[in-house]
């Protein structure tokens, strides 16, 4: 259950929730990652989800996606004040893209302790040694997201259930 501060990032979380079902929808269809971008007032102003397959490009993550949609909204590369709120913690490319895009906040669902790098594995956002850090929000409605990529994971290993 989220609660307190966490809490007030739930829509936002529904939001990146139903750009991971676009994922699904993709033709073939796209491991189901979504992300929104919110801009420091919380109005989304990026959306996107994994498009590597369709776009046979590696770089299509959800949060790329949402953070080059962004950019684009504000006309520029710098997201300062901006949260990126995304299903499943960001790979070390992403959270490099997103201390790039200085971002201020990263809001995650699913904990990824294979590749995650905002703390699962690696914990590149917040690393003092680099000049931008990152304030880190996990497990925003952790359960819903992590259900997703598991019954995507589990309906590929066994088709038809």
């Amino acid at each position: 259950m989220t609660t307190g501060y966490t809490a007030a990032f739930a829509p936002a979380m529904r939001a990146a929730l139903a750009e991971a079902a676009a994922a699904l929808a993709e033709h073939p269809p796209e491991v189901p990652v979504g992300a929104v971008v919110l801009d420091a007032a919380g109005v989304v102003i990026g959306r996107g989800h994994n498009r590597r397959e369709a776009g046979a490009d590696p770089t299509a993550h959800a949060e790329i996606e949402a953070i080059r949609a962004a950019a684009a909204a504000v006309a520029g590369w710098r997201l300062t004040g901006c949260t990126l709120v995304v299903t499943l913690e960001p790979c070390t490319m992403c959270a490099g893209a997103i201390s790039a895009a200085r971002m201020a906040r990263l809001v995650y669902g699913a904990a990824d302790p294979r590749a995650g790098a905002a703390g699962s594995l690696w914990d590149v956002l917040r690393d003092r040694r680099l000049d931008q850090q990152t304030e880190v929000i996990p497990g925003v409605l952790e359960d819903e997201c992590a259900r997703v990529l598991r019954d995507f994971f589990a309906g590929r290993r066994h088709p038809g259930r």
